[in-house]
């Protein structure tokens, strides 16, 4: 029997390596394309020329490969790809500036990013930085945070406990274990058990990649859970494992803490996507200087070259479908008339929710495979952002480059479950939770460009329904209700700010407001205001989620990409992209970026010895 099963495997293993390795489409990683730095550009009419665009029919190029929608890092991401292969993509954002939650806004001099706050992963010869190097011609640069840079702050005022976390794969146990005397097996364990799993994430790209029957086949053998790590332990949720780790509930929650980077709490938390939000940062974590619009900034230049094109106030109201059911293009909204652009392939980067359910005409919506996987998902937890406006420089006010977590007590389930019990006016009186960061103490060029100026971006979880009544508002002029809600929000959540940083007054605040669930989607079209688009529970991590939530949809020549595709943030996003791109391009670009990091890697040895 055994002889068998070792037959069995080994024809499996042969049959898996075949699809895997077998690539027979073109390498967007092929050249290096980085150049020397050039000078960083500040002008924000210059900047504007490349990131606001307007839609125009006449600005449409022609003979298009692909048609995108949306300009997140899924987005764009996906387009650098098929243009580095010579592709024609037209990107259409609906929003006046390309870039999803990687674009800035400014009020009152303020510039303020919307969804980069640090990024891990970016060492030199890492994948994703070379990614990320190649895809905005070497010209993106990135600026490490302090260590430790968070800073875990548990309990009420008159009893808070505050944690550093340091980077390092050798000092981020090590600081704990100072932290927590006697609690060195708990840590150990903690940490080898994160790296394990989070090792295993392979297979959730590959089971995207690979032939759907042989996808299926692993799922229903159980085999998924021998080949990785990270599936044996995805249906386990956070609060067991860390339960079983220590007894101590402070050790617990700074365990946990980074939860909030997901939006699941831990007893709803796969213990699978918490451990790659871990190590994700072990090596440390960085912030784009000059903000995260030097993303995009950088990446539409590359889309242009190959004779594309990233257009914005671009309103995708439907796609265009033929007699055979294949996606061959799309219809844009110009005032009250659509503009109808046509191209063979249609890739959505606006999310699943809102490509199957407002962008398919109703009968194709209705089709079982649709459904089905409609059916697998569910909406995440939409976010609240405050953004501080200071005079004062980050010397002046005691800022730095590192995040601040700040927990009402350690018992995280107990925490989230009563502030999304409690009515809104309950709810904004105190805000549990609460992300606390300076962008402007992040980014060195910071002060050249804003002098004696500085910013805080605070941001935490707030049910879509205590503003629901307020979505068919006017933006900026919703009425006095929304704006007194609002100002509880704010009011509450400036308490902690004003505890956490000593030298903040009230008279250094020139500006502060606040985007609630409607405000995101109004502006990045998140349909319940979610932060990181379909929920990330353990649901999300059943193999049989990772299998049939692939590029590929059930209609012809349209895909999916971006964080709803493979997991959520600027990582995920972009490993989405990734995705897309193998399915595409019929290579598997995953093992390219592999490819491209250790010959980064053999090139930044060379050069250390001459």
């Amino acid at each position: 029997m055994f002889a068998v099963v070792a037959i069995i495997l080994i024809f499996l293993v042969v049959f898996v390596l075949k699809h895997v390795f077998g690539s027979s489409g073109p390498n967007p990683f092929e050249k290096d394309c980085r150049e020397p730095l050039k000078k960083m550009v500040f002008d924000k009419k210059e900047r504007n020329k490349v990131l606001k665009q307007g839609f125009l029919a006449s600005k449409v190029p022609e003979n298009l490969d692909a048609i995108i929608i949306g300009s997140g890092i899924g987005g764009l991401g996906l387009a650098v790809f098929l243009a580095k292969v010579g592709k024609k993509v037209l990107v259409l954002e609906q929003h006046s500036r390309a870039g999803g939650c990687c674009h800035t806004f400014t009020e009152k001099g303020f510039e303020f990013d919307v969804g980069i706050h640090y990024v891990g992963e970016l060492l030199d010869h890492k994948p994703f930085r070379c990614v990320l190097d190649q895809m905005t011609n070497g010209q993106l640069q990135w600026a490490p945070l302090e260590n430790p840079f968070d800073h875990i702050v548990l309990g009420p005022p008159e009893n808070r406990r505050c944690y550093p976390i340091y980077s390092g794969k050798t000092r981020f146990p090590e600081e704990l274990k100072k932290c927590f005397p006697g609690e060195e097996k708990a840590i150990d364990e903690y940490l080898r058990l994160v790296k394990k799993t989070g090792n295993g994430v392979w297979l959730l790209a590959m089971l995207k990649i690979l032939p759907l029957p042989l996808a299926k086949f692993l799922i229903y053998t159980g085999l998924v859970k021998h080949l990785s790590y990270f599936f044996k332990m995805a249906p386990r949720t956070l609060a067991d494992v860390v339960g079983e780790l220590t007894q101590n509930k402070d050790l617990r929650a700074v365990f946990s803490y980074i939860f909030g980077t997901y939006g699941n709490a831990p007893k709803e938390a796969s213990f699978a996507m918490h451990s790659l939000l871990t190590t994700h940062y072990l090596n440390g974590a960085w912030y784009p200087k000059g903000g995260s619009s030097q993303i995009p900034y950088h990446m539409i230049p590359v889309i242009e070259k190959a004779g594309g094109a990233v257009l914005v106030r671009a309103q995708v109201n439907r796609i265009l479908f033929n007699q055979e059911k294949e996606a061959c293009g799309v219809s844009v909204l110009k005032g009250q008339e659509e503009v109808h652009i046509r191209a063979p392939m249609v890739i959505s980067d606006a999310g699943i929710f809102n490509t199957y359910e407002k962008l398919l005409p109703k009968e194709l919506q209705a089709m079982p495979a649709i459904q089905r996987q409609l059916g697998m998902v569910k909406h995440g937890e939409s976010g609240l952002s405050i953004f501080v406006g200071l005079n004062g420089t980050k010397e002046e006010l005691g800022l730095k480059a590192n995040n601040y977590w700040v927990f009402a007590e350690n018992d995280f389930d107990q925490l989230v479950a009563e502030y999304r019990s409690k009515k809104r006016e309950e709810a904004a009186k105190n805000v549990p939770l609460l992300f606390v960061a300076s962008p402007s103490a992040k980014d060195p060029t910071w002060e050249e460009r804003s002098p004696g100026k500085s910013t805080l971006t605070l941001v935490s979880f707030a049910k879509y329904e205590w503003f629901e009544e307020w979505k068919d508002g006017k933006v900026g002029n919703r009425g006095p209700d929304y704006k007194d809600l609002k100002q509880a929000f704010i009011d509450s959540a400036l308490e902690v700010v004003l505890d956490v940083y000593p030298k903040i007054t009230r008279d250094k605040i020139e500006y502060i407001d606040a985007g609630t669930p409607i405000t995101n989607a109004h502006y990045i079209a998140a349909p319940r205001g979610e932060f990181y688009g379909v929920d990330h529970g353990i649901a999300r991590f059943h193999p049989e989620f990772s299998t049939m939530i692939r590029p590929q949809t059930p209609l012809k020549n349209l895909y999916l990409t971006g964080q709803d595709v493979m997991l959520c943030g600027l990582t995920g996003a972009l490993a989405g992209a990734l995705n897309c791109g193998s399915a595409i391009l019929n290579r598997n670009l995953h093992l390219d970026t592999i490819s491209l990091a250790k010959r980064a890697k053999c090139s930044n040895n060379k050069m250390k010895e001459e």
